[in-house]
């Protein structure tokens, strides 16, 4: 599917945020979708867990790019994923070419989905600003109508929610502690990061019996939360292997 030609807009920006300058001041970043404004009214990013670690939009611009549908630019709002050809020239981003999936998106994320489209296919003038340590990228167009997203950094490893499945999770805490869920019972002990390794003492746990198959999934996760382990993070994901071999994948909540 195609799009509209994206060009400079007059839309004022809010205060203390500047026009970009060049591409290099909104490229090779991961941008995070926040609102959409369409009509005065705000369209806010769904807060699921899933949907946030997925929403990304980067900008790559590509001067050689051929006019066939899809590009390097783009990303996702959390369900359909979409391509297109970029170029920016001063606070000018030009999107041209835009193909996306077409997976049908529950509500709120569809209607977000589709107004933020909706607003990405049009004139834009763009504009970063700081705030609260993070940058904020704003879309407008002619019209006021906006796209505003924020700069994604990657999650501390300690203080944060690592949620290995829907009930299954841990969080390292800054005095060298563990406590978490392996899906059923709760778990506390020493946690110490050192050097690429998570070195766990030996889990506290509750007691209590859960059906057969959570109980086979929770012996498997404390097999691979014991004694020294790897882990690699990877922006919102963080791979923990055992000493066995055997690994789990968690996510940032």
């Amino acid at each position: 599917m195609g799009t509209t030609l994206l060009a400079a807009c007059g839309a004022e920006s809010g205060a203390g945020s500047d026009s970009i300058r060049s591409a290099a001041d909104i490229t090779g970043i991961d941008w995070l979708p926040q609102k959409v404004t369409v009509d005065g009214k705000e369209y806010v990013l769904p807060k699921d867990v899933e949907t946030f670690n997925d929403a990304h939009i980067t900008f790559k611009p590509d001067p050689d790019a051929s006019r066939e549908d899809g590009g390097e630019s783009g990303g996702s709002v959390g369900c359909n994923s979409f391509g297109a050809d970029a170029a920016i020239d001063g606070d000018t981003v030009r999107i041209t070419d835009l193909v996306q999936t077409l997976i049908g998106c529950p509500d709120p994320l569809g209607e977000f989905e589709e107004k933020f489209v909706g607003v990405f296919q049009n004139t834009l003038r763009a504009t970063v600003e700081e705030r609260d340590g993070a940058r904020i990228l704003t879309l407008a167009t002619r019209d006021g109508d906006s796209i505003t997203l924020r700069e994604k950094t990657a999650p501390a490893l300690k203080g944060t929610r690592w949620v290995m499945d829907k009930k299954a999770y841990l969080t390292l805490g800054r005095d060298d502690t563990v406590t978490g869920s392996l899906g059923c019972n709760t778990f506390r002990g020493e946690a110490v990061v050192k050097d690429g390794t998570i070195e766990f003492g030996p889990l506290a746990t509750t007691r209590m019996t859960c059906a057969p198959a959570v109980m086979k999934t929770e012996r498997e996760l404390a097999g691979i939360l014991s004694g020294k382990v790897s882990y690699q993070q990877k922006r919102d994901s963080l791979i923990l292997r055992g000493a066995s071999g055997d690994s789990v994948t968690a996510r940032a909540e």
